[in-house]
C-alpha cells in the first residue's frame, strides 16, 4: 500500500457561490503540497497532501501528475485505480474542450499501447459498474476509475425516505473503504493479516486494485466557498486519513528494513548482544500497530 498518491483540487467559485458569498473563500495559503482550511466557525485546519491543485490548475496538469503514471503502469501489468471523491458534480467527465480524467485516461491508455513493441499484444476490457444500495451488477476491470458519491450534508440536500437510506449506505461503503485501507497499511511487514474486503461491495470490487501489486490515487475535490465548508472539510479529512496511513506504512517498512540490515551486520561482526536486542525490537514492532489520530 506504499504506492498511493493523494491530492486535493479546488475548483473556481461557481456563479451561484460568487453571487451569494462574494469573494468569501475558506482556503488560504495554498502551495504545492499544503494549505489552510477555515471552517464555518472560523477555525483553521492545516492539510498536507502529495499535491495541491488550486482553481487555476489545468486539467492536463492534474492528469499528468495524478493519473498518467497509473495509466502507464496498467500497460505493464500493474493494477491501477483512480478515485475521485467530494461534493458533486463528477470530475471524471467534462466537455470536449476540457477533457476530464476519464477521457484523458482512456486516450492515454491507447497511446501507451501504441508506443509498445508491435510483437506485444494487448487486450482491453471495459466494465461500467454501478453500486446501488449495496448491489453490484458487474465486477471486472484492471484500470479502475471511481467517482465516489458526493459528500453533501443530509441537512443541506433535504434527503428523506429512500434518498436518506441511500446516503446511509454510501457512508457505510466509505467506512468500509477506510477500514480496508487501515488493515492494509497497519499490518506487519512480510506478514499476512485479515483485510475486510467483504464488508462492502465497493471494497470487494476494489480488492485487486488496493491490495497486492497495485497503485492507487485519490483526488479530493473541494469547493473554496465558505458556504460549502462543511462538505469540503469532510472530504479533506477522508483524504488525510488515507494519506497519514500511507505515510505511516512507508515509515514502518523502512524502519523494519533498517533493523533487518543492522541485524545482519551484527551477525557478521559477531555482536551477539546487539543481535539479541535487534531481534527483540523486531518482535515488538511485529506486535504493535499504529493508531490513527482522531
Amino acid at each position: 500500500m506504499s504506492n498511493i498518491t493523494v491530492c486535493a483540487r479546488f475548483r473556481p467559485l461557481s456563479s451561484k457561490e460568487s453571487s451569494n458569498h462574494g469573494d468569501s473563500v475558506c482556503v488560504h495559503g495554498i502551495d504545492a503540497e499544503t494549505f489552510v482550511f477555515k471552517d464555518e466557525k472560523e477555525e483553521d485546519f492545516s492539510f498536507s497532501f502529495d499535491r495541491v491543485f488550486d482553481e487555476k490548475s489545468e486539467q492536463a496538469e492534474v492528469y499528468k501528475f495524478l493519473a498518467l503514471p497509473i495509466v502507464q503502469d496498467a500497460v505493464n501489468a500493474i493494477n491501477g485505480t483512480i478515485i475521485t471523491y467530494g461534493q458533486g458534480p463528477s470530475v471524471l467527465e467534462c466537455d470536449e474542450q476540457k477533457q476530464g480524467l476519464l477521457q484523458r485516461a482512456a486516450n492515454g491508455l491507447f497511446q501507451c499501447i501504441k508506443s509498445t513493441e508491435e510483437s506485444v499484444k494487448h487486450t482491453i476490457k471495459l466494465s461500467m459498474v454501478e453500486i446501488y444500495m449495496e448491489k453490484v451488477r458487474v465486477k471486472s476491470g484492471k484500470l479502475v476509475l471511481v467517482d465516489l458519491a458526493g459528500s453533501e450534508k443530509v441537512e443541506k440536500t433535504g434527503a428523506e425516505g429512500s434518498v436518506l437510506e441511500e446516503a446511509k449506505t454510501i457512508n457505510k461503503s466509505l467506512s468500509a473503504l477506510g477500514n480496508v485501507i487501515n488493515a492494509l497499511t497497519c499490518g506487519s511487514p512480510g506478514k499476512t493479516n485479515y483485510i475486510p474486503y467483504r464488508d462492502s461491495k465497493l471494497t470487494r470490487i476494489l480488492q485487486d486494485a488496493l491490495g497486492g501489486n497495485s497503485r492507487t490515487a485519490l483526488l479530493c475535490c473541494c469547493s473554496p466557498s465558505s458556504s460549502n465548508a462543511t462538505e469540503s472539510l469532510s472530504t479533506l479529512r477522508f483524504g488525510t486519513s488515507l494519506s497519514v496511513r500511507t505515510r505511516l506504512s512507508k515509515a514502518r517498512v523502512a524502519a523494519a528494513e533498517r533493523l533487518n540490515a543492522l541485524q545482519i551486520e551484527a551477525v557478521e561482526n559477531g555482536n551477539t548482544n546487539v543481535v539479541q536486542k535487534i531481534s527483540e525490537l523486531l518482535q515488538v514492532r511485529s506486535l504493535s500497530s499504529f493508531k490513527m489520530p482522531k
